[in-house]
């Protein structure tokens, strides 16, 4: 068991619990792990830039307002953190993944990338960067397991 503690920023689709099945996976596994993330209450974040700072009566102005105000976090938490998860779902268009994938690259972070394999092609060059590509949370868990403890 490793006596560093890690902390993983997860960051992505906002749809599904897949956060969740990955923290109860770590925990169950008895990992030293801390996971932080974007804001994933999809109004707040949406609305955080005028709501904070004052309104806007353009819709583009008040997504940019809210988009530089979540940079904010995210940028810090990405480069506090030990490693990134990025999860793309097949719902909706993830750019800020995109973003944060290339973000921790570019700091030299590890990222793995979560996705179903129907995604495989449209990711190949996020996934080109990662250095490991899941497709299920548990297969997170166990990657995490592996390189913490050094055990399969």
């Amino acid at each position: 068991m490793s006596d560093q503690h890690w902390t993983v920023y997860l960051s992505g689709e906002i749809h599904t619990d897949w956060r969740d099945e990955i923290s109860a996976g770590a925990t169950a596994a008895g990992l030293p792990v801390s996971f932080v993330s974007a804001v994933t209450d999809h109004a707040s974040s949406d609305d955080c830039g005028v709501d904070i700072l004052g309104a806007e009566d353009s819709s583009f102005w008040h997504d940019h307002k809210g988009a530089k105000v979540n940079a904010i976090r995210t940028r810090t938490q990405i480069a506090r953190a030990d490693l990134a998860v990025i999860r793309f779902g097949d719902k909706y268009r993830q750019w800020n993944a995109a973003f944060d994938a290339g973000y921790a690259t570019a700091l030299g972070k590890p990222v793995i990338t979560l996705h179903d394999p129907s995604l495989t092609h449209p990711l190949k060059e996020v996934d080109g960067a990662a250095l490991a590509v899941a497709e299920t949370p548990a297969q997170v868990v166990r990657l995490l397991k592996y390189v913490i403890d050094g055990a399969l």
